[in-house]
């Protein structure tokens, strides 16, 4: 098949544009209806040409990372926010592969969920279609550019992004590259746009005619202030407070292992733990050898008053039990049933993402069943709670709402339905009255 190139210079950049937003979202919305047409070896080839583009041009892109990280540096920007902003060559080649991971997925669009005969010659379908325009408004986090942009394209969507103002260059940098790829294919690369001030984040929030979805991705102040301002619906988490709960037979040195992940292999991302809950009957043994490990990670501890009779540590008030650290630090909490652990999840944890480390197989499943949270795991690390890490290629953010879709939400998550009838000329009337016709309803 032939290959039509765009002339991307004739297109309009998001950056630099003069249109207002109504028109940039208007001209997404067009790109995108054409992008929702296209068949899925299409798609792939633009997601395979993003990829080849990032590649070319990571040294730009890094160049442009390290000049933000050095003016974030300036304004004295918070460490988790620092962590979440830092390109690195492994981070980018590592969101480059995820990027090629993506057009290896099944295509979300065209699956025929329901075939079903309501009559002779009267066939209802309901076929997966994608939403249309998504606007994605996230801090720091440049790598979201490219798990985003690539998902969106492969569910057929376009997207407007709003990156924070500390992530400027890396995301211009970004979507350069992204348009450089996609002009060399048949999608017109106004699918992706970016917006640079927070006076275009407000417009973009009452874009409820262009906008099908809004994926907001920071704190739980800047998702609940986009939740307020925006008639548009909303996917998305606010904190992430997690928790692992030590249960009476867990097994210890086992246990050790899942903390110190849990706590220390990426302490700012949202699926880290920030507290720590520890069955009674076990707390003397089991904190005592905790402590040293967390420790020699350089976790600060505070804990409650029996914690605290334990361990020489800080005491911890009821704040810590609500707060997203995103650092080194850890609350501890000593409890006297699986019930109270419980309790205790359901009223402070953000219904994100919730452990068990037990032998015990029913206490597993009482866990599973009464923790209110998206990911519920046992004996196993929170930060498996990952687009990625679930075979999804990548994500577009985590959801704790309770509809779907929820917890790392991918293409699955970018596309609804559509209900397809086709008949010959039947009409209502006749399956209705004393003399009605009855349906077949009959599945193909």
């Amino acid at each position: 098949m032939t290959v039509s190139p765009i002339d991307s210079s004739a297109l309009p950049s998001a950056a630099s544009s003069k249109l207002s937003l109504i028109d940039l979202a208007q001209n997404t919305r067009t790109a995108a209806r054409h992008l929702g047409t296209q068949p899925t070896e299409v798609k792939n080839r633009a997601i395979a040409a993003i990829a080849d583009a990032l590649e070319a041009k990571a040294a730009e892109i890094l160049t442009a990372n390290a000049a933000d990280c050095e003016a974030a540096k300036t304004a004295g920007i918070a460490p988790a926010l620092y962590a979440r902003l830092k390109l690195d060559e492994a981070k980018l080649q590592s969101a480059i592969a995820g990027v090629r991971d993506v057009g290896s997925l099944p295509d979300p669009v065209g699956d025929v969920q329901i075939d079903r005969e309501l009559d002779q010659g009267l066939v209802l379908k309901r076929v997966t279609c994608p939403l249309g325009v998504l606007g994605v408004i996230f801090e720091a986090r440049p790598d979201a550019v490219m798990q985003i942009s690539s998902l969106a394209i492969k569910s057929g969507n376009g997207v407007i992004l709003k990156g924070g103002k500390e992530a400027i260059r890396s995301c211009e940098a970004l979507v350069q590259a992204i348009h450089q790829g996609l002009a060399q294919t048949e999608i017109d690369p106004s699918v992706v746009q970016l917006l640079t001030t927070r006076e275009e984040t407000l417009e973009l929030l009452k874009l409820d005619q262009w906008v099908d979805l809004i994926i907001p991705r920071g704190s739980n102040s800047f998702v609940q202030f986009v939740q307020d301002n925006t008639r548009i619906p909303v996917l998305g988490h606010a904190d992430g407070i997690c928790h692992l709960y030590v249960d009476r037979t867990a097994d210890i040195e086992k246990t050790i292992k899942i903390m110190i992940d849990s706590k220390t292999q990426y302490p700012a991302a949202c699926n880290a733990i920030e507290t720590l809950l520890v069955h009674q009957a076990i707390a003397s043994e089991f904190l005592l050898l905790a402590v040293s490990a967390l420790q020699a990670k350089n976790v600060e501890l505070r804990g409650d008053e029996r914690t605290r009779a334990i361990l020489n540590i800080a005491a911890a008030t009821d704040a810590d039990w609500a707060t997203e650290y995103s650092d080194l630090i850890l609350a501890i909490k000593i409890v006297d049933s699986l019930e109270e652990a419980i309790e205790h999840i359901n009223t402070y944890g953000s219904r994100h993402t919730e452990a068990i480390a037990t032998e015990d197989a029913t206490a597993a499943q009482i866990f599973f069943a009464q923790v209110d949270a998206a990911g519920v795991y046992h004996n196993c690390s929170t930060r498996f709670a990952d687009g990625f890490r679930y075979g999804f290629g990548a994500e577009v953010g985590i959801s704790t709402q309770k509809m779907p879709p929820r917890g790392p939400v991918g293409l699955e998550g970018l596309v609804t339905y559509k209900y397809q009838l086709v008949g010959n000329g039947q009409i209502a009337a006749t399956y209705t009255g004393a003399k009605a016709k009855p349906f077949t309803h009959r599945d193909l």
